[in-house]
């Protein structure tokens, strides 16, 4: 009573049958939709508690509030004593948040160093946002699978929930901003149109170029994917920055925007700045170039305009303003402010005065709340995804992609003056989204990927966006602008990277290579091969959970801890199981309440029972003194539901391959991303032959020969009760003693003579399923080849 019965049924033939690929595809993305759908929910309440709290709040230019900073919580003085703005603030590791130092009860705040923590602006936000504490918590009990939720507000500060401790940089500075990140970018203002207009002329030269230089690449790192940019350089003459993008607009991802800040650094002071002709320029290519749905902008950076301008704009922007203007005057000089600034109030854009280069970040991100106007005054509430980026807020090396708002201010006084509060959001770990895509219903060499609309690459198999450096892991610097067409290199006419950005359902047959051991072998893959499963109806008898729970349970036996079997993120309590454990408690009824995959379980189950003779086999071995070669370390087997018997014949102490299957031996073992390496490599070895494999890890440094210590000696069978399986990814491994035709060795118990039960006392019906079974010899020579 209370156990759990799941239904396991074998038939006497089974059959194979093609998966249809185009199905499993759209049920992937209909599970996808339905988890980002939660999160923007989630976003969606944030939005609207921002935008009430502001609306019952009235500043107060005198307001005194303490709140817990994140760089201050926990510190005190030289007496004891907590300082100013820090306090005490709970902190416990968790594992649902990367095991960081946390607390999931309260918020806290993060300033960059230029912002004035107990400036009234500040302090005025941070009070009113208060009020999104219980949203936070609220969030997270509706949706335990939620991670970093926030707001980040137009003054600057950053609220964080789960509460954490900043961690400045070596020099005890936070350069964090939150207004500089992409979610906050994208989501405050629509997809845009820029051409960055400089003065190169003699006037320019030394700190005032600096500043011009610091200022360009500053915009540069406001733009994103879906926006467009050139840059041109005017003193004399108007030159491009980049020859090659003359005459129109080019896509901001992070390769053109990096491309132009190199170019920008080469540019020279010479000459006398005629700023009409470059704006003339700039308004030929916006009128003929409508890259992102129009929302078009001049940036304007000279330290000066003495020229009759006003035909200019009369020709090309008046009386319609379709192109706004912002302008930047360059130095301390003031003389041409009024000019300068005539331009951009004539043109609905912005002026500035940036006198130094400390002043360019928060001048620059002024152009962001203009933008945001329209949106603001339509009260248009657009959700945007970023890229994929790493989680820098958390400090972890987790690729991340975030679904954010904007938040607008609802009183009726400032309504027509579009007020952008700041922005809301949260992040979805890229690997939480591939769960929904589980490896054992892709199969052994099949795998699912996602690109975003721009053909850039959130997650894959061959996204590799690490690279080491001494011990530490770095994040490459192109690592967030990987076209598909870079990796999926056998599209070579593009068309299904096409088809994914048209957002097209459908199917597509390329011939592709599959790489293994981390690119130094590949596997040609064919169409035909296609992706199949093993299918089972009633018939025979049947299984129940009580039986194979017990072969599933044995010290030898593990599964694979980075698959869902049962889902452990959402209950709290449930986080610290194992995904072995969390499976013996759902069977057993302890938690019946657990979310479990259902049709992994009955092949997981299944996968035990079968394999339970192998166990049995191997102990016989062991027990006997004369039944296992010596030399030999390890016996051990993997099926396709990620389930792996490993018995060990050497303690660790004399173990040559000691990292060998540990948990840190990913390449071979069962990964959310890959089938462990000696599966993948002996799924396409041809039947009855052997496979000779040397672990790349455990040859440390040696030659690669049959000789060298240790390496893996895997042997593959094909059952030929079943003339159908065509020796495609359904096999058996045999023991080292291969009979002639080999049986499967049944054991009712296991004994010291190894002899064999019959057959039919375990195995009533024996079938082609996808087991391999290896042995690990380290003392493995050449003359045992035969």
């Amino acid at each position: 009573p209370g156990k759990r019965r799941i239904p396991l049924y074998i038939e006497p033939t089974v059959k194979m049958e093609e998966v249809d690929g185009e199905e499993l595809v759209k049920k992937f993305a209909e599970e996808m939709e339905g988890m980002l759908g939660r999160k923007m929910k989630s976003v969606k309440r944030l939005a609207e508690a921002a935008e009430d709290a502001d609306l019952y709040h009235e500043f107060n230019a005198t307001l005194e509030f303490d709140y817990y900073n994140s760089m201050l919580i926990n510190s005190v003085d030289k007496d004891g004593n907590a300082i100013e703005l820090g306090g005490e603030f709970p902190l416990e590791e968790n594992e649902h948040f990367n095991k960081l130092q946390v607390n999931t009860l309260q918020s806290d705040i993060q300033v960059p160093t230029n912002v004035y923590n107990k400036d009234p602006g500040i302090l005025n936000g941070v009070y009113m946002s208060e009020a999104l504490n219980d949203v936070f918590m609220d969030n997270f009990q509706k949706d335990p699978t939620l991670t970093w939720q926030y707001f980040g507000s137009a003054t600057g500060f950053f609220r964080l929930y789960p509460g954490i401790a900043w961690t400045p940089d070596e020099n005890g500075v936070v350069t964090f901003d939150c207004r500089n990140r992409n979610w906050y970018i994208q989501a405050a203002t629509s997809p845009k149109d820029i051409i960055i207009v400089v003065d190169v002329s003699g006037s320019m030269k030394g700190l005032r170029l600096t500043i011009a230089k610091h200022t360009i690449n500053t915009i540069l790192d406001t733009l994103g994917e879906n926006d467009f940019v050139n840059v041109i350089a005017y003193s004399d003459y108007v030159q491009y920055v980049e020859p090659c993008f003359k005459g129109t607009l080019v896509q901001a991802d992070l390769d053109n925007r990096e491309h132009f800040k190199l170019l920008v650094e080469e540019l020279q002071v010479k000459g006398e700045g005629k700023v009409k002709k470059a704006m003339k320029e700039s308004f030929k290519i916006l009128n003929e170039v409508c890259g992102s749905l129009c929302n078009q902008a001049i940036m304007l950076i000279t330290d000066g305009a003495m020229e009759d301008y006003e035909e200019v704009f009369q020709e090309f922007n008046w009386p319609e303003r379709r192109v706004r203007v912002f302008t930047y005057l360059i130095g301390r000089e003031v003389t041409f402010a009024d000019t300068v600034k005539w331009i951009a109030c004539n043109n609905k854009g912005y002026y500035t005065h940036v006198s130094t280069l400390a002043d360019v970040q928060e001048n620059v991100m002024e152009y962001l709340h203009v933008l945001s106007r329209p949106m603001v005054i339509n009260h248009d509430h657009d959700i945007i995804w970023t890229e994929a980026y790493m989680d820098s807020a958390a400090q972890s090396l987790l690729l991340m992609t975030s679904v954010a708002m904007p938040v607008f201010s609802k009183k009726k006084e400032t309504l027509s003056h579009g007020i952008l509060l700041g922005v809301v959001g949260t992040d979805v770990p890229l690997r939480e989204l591939m769960r929904l895509a589980p490896r054992y219903k892709l199969g052994v060499h099949g795998y699912a990927f996602l690109n975003t609309n721009n053909g850039y690459i959130l997650a894959h198999p061959d996204l590799r966006p690490l690279y080491k450096e001494g011990k530490k892991l770095k994040p490459k610097p192109n690592y967030n602008s990987v076209d598909l067409a870079e990796v999926e290199w056998e599209d070579t006419d593009e068309t299904l990277r096409t088809a994914m950005v048209k957002g097209e359902t459908g199917t597509l047959s390329l011939d592709v290579r599959a790489t293994v051991e981390k690119g130094v072998r590949c596997y040609n893959l064919c169409p035909s091969t296609g992706l199949c499963s093993i299918t089972t109806k009633p018939g025979c008898y049947n299984l129940f959970s009580s039986t194979g729970l017990n072969d599933l349970m044995q010290p030898d036996v593990s599964i694979a801890n980075e698959w869902t079997y049962c889902e452990t993120d959402i209950d709290p309590h449930h986080r610290k199981l194992t995904q072995l454990q969390a499976v013996f408690r759902y069977l057993t009824g302890k938690e019946p309440d657990l979310e479990c995959d259902e049709e992994l379980l009955r092949q997981t189950l299944f996968d035990a029972v079968v394999t339970a003779p192998m166990e049995a086999y191997w102990t016989a071995l062991m027990l006997n003194p004369s039944g296992m070669d010596e030399g030999v370390e390890t016996a051990f087997l993997g099926t396709r539901s990620g389930l792996m018997r490993v018995t060990r014949y050497v303690g660790i102490e004399k173990r040559v391959a000691k990292k060998f299957l540990s948990p840190s031996d990913k390449e071979n073992i069962f990964t959310m991303d890959h089938f462990p390496v000696w599966y993948r490599r002996a799924a396409e070895y041809p039947a009855g032959k052997f496979l000779y494999y040397i672990p790349k890890e455990d040859t440390r440094g040696r030659d690669y020969f049959l000789s060298a210590p240790p390496h893996t000696v895997v042997i593959v069978f094909l059952n030929k009760l079943n003339s159908n399986t065509k020796g495609r990814d359904y096999f058996l491994s045999a023991p080292t003693q291969i009979q002639s035709p080999w049986q499967p060795p049944c054991l009712a118990t296991a004994s010291s003579d190894r002899q064999r039960a019959p057959l039919s006392r375990r195995c009533p019906e024996w079938h082609p399923i996808p087991y391999v079974v290896h042995y690990f010899c380290p003392g493995f020579t050449e003359s045992h080849r035969e």
